[in-house]
């Protein structure tokens, strides 16, 4: 019997003789396993439980840190294969232990991804590190307002399905706004998609199946979201009587009993109705405007191809403005003056999510009846991008 040592580039000499010792542990064992038959003097394998509360983490840009749990029953080391990254502390004996995942800035015009690998005998963890492009190329390669830094994206040209920063809603009819659509997780009962990548495209779909409609509605960054920034999608519309496609922004970890919608607050950057084509709109709701009152601040504007073709969207949010804008023309303008300082009239002062869906029917999008005969319908996003200052 043999082992290769691996070699990992930017290991420390600690880091490396740890985890040899545990691919000698690991070989060790098995020696004993294979010879000692059913020998009930033989020593068993050792074992050993290794955990870590997170599989993924952001680091920003401009460089950062983020920090990971590491729970082991044993002994552990880390390492990382990636010279932008460092992890203090590198291993431990006693448990649970904050790592620390430290990244240089970014200096080059891509988003990167890197990995850091906590192992303990013959248990190991990967951990996915994600950093956004930096200056080098960043956010200037994108038509973003001056003075703002991409932070997150995803311009779904990877794999053929939504990565894990994705969280799809599952919802039964008449959830929300009477709306006719199911909400379900990737795929319907027949598992057919109702969401799916293409050629570079986020592809939501809204079908008939048994019966019943299917669609899909999916946030980024659920948990996390952001405060402030610049907010950007390229979407193209589908057509049909009864569509009602959005992409719009909720609070994060919002508590509904003791802050319900309409207090929590509701950032519309764009909804269009397929009873009314081509006409999208933006709104805010809030405690004293909203539509319940018709008082919700909202602006509309027609786009004569906006169903069929691919418009921008985007959202400049911050601490005493909302702004919209299509195709980079303004859409809505708001102040904090406009409203009041108050939460019941501005309350977009803590984190909020990025959410796309496409919906069927309900109090708007079937104020004029649905015709099925338009289904299957396809809402295509280009991208969607977040930018900070």
């Amino acid at each position: 019997m043999f082992f290769v040592f691996p070699f990992f580039p930017f290991m420390t000499i600690n880091n490396m003789k740890k985890v040899f010792l545990s691919l000698l542990l690991v070989s060790f064992s098995a020696i004993l396993v294979a010879c000692g038959g059913d020998d009930s003097n033989d020593i068993p394998a050792a074992t050993n439980s290794l955990s870590v509360d997170k599989k993924s983490v952001t680091v920003p840009a401009g460089g950062g840190t983020a920090t990971v749990v590491v729970t082991s029953s044993r002994e552990w080391g880390s390492y990382t294969s990636d010279a932008w990254l460092t992890v203090s502390p590198d291993g431990a004996l006693t448990s649970p232990v904050t790592v620390t995942i430290k990244a240089e800035a970014n200096s080059t015009s891509a988003a990167r991804q890197g990995t850091v690998t906590i192992m303990s005998g013959a248990a190991y963890e990967t951990i996915t590190v994600e950093q956004a492009a930096g200056e080098g190329g960043g956010s200037s390669q994108y038509d973003a307002p001056e003075g703002y830094q991409l932070v997150w994206n995803d311009e779904f040209d990877k794999g053929l399905a939504l990565s894990s920063e994705w969280t799809h809603e599952v919802q039964g009819a008449g959830w929300v706004n009477n709306e006719l659509q199911t909400y379900v997780n990737k795929v319907s009962p027949n598992g057919n998609p109702v969401t799916e990548l293409e050629n570079g495209l986020l592809k939501i779909h809204c079908f008939k199946e048994g019966g019943k409609i299917y669609s899909g509605r999916v946030y980024a960054k659920v948990n996390q979201g952001w405060t402030y920034g610049y907010f950007e999608a390229r979407i193209k519309l589908p057509k049909g009587k009864g569509t009602w496609p959005a992409f719009w922004m909720m609070p994060v970890g919002n508590d509904w009993n003791t802050n319900p919608w309409p207090m929590c607050g509701e950032i519309d950057i764009m909804e269009e109705v397929g009873c009314v084509p081509n006409e999208v709109s933006s709104s805010l709701h809030t405690q004293d405007y909203n539509h319940t009152k018709n008082t919700q601040k909202t602006h509309a504007m027609r786009i004569a191809d906006a169903e069929g073709a691919f418009h921008v969207y985007a959202l400049e949010w911050t601490p005493d403005a909302i702004t919209t804008y299509v195709d980079g023309k303004v859409q809505l303008a708001v102040t904090k003056a406009d409203l009041g300082s108050g939460h019941n009239q501005w309350p977009f002062h803590y984190a909020f999510y990025p959410i796309l869906n496409l919906a069927w029917g309900g109090s708007w999008g079937g104020m004029y009846g649905v015709d099925e005969s338009a289904l299957p319908v396809t809402m295509e996003v280009d991208y969607v991008r977040v930018f900070q200052k």
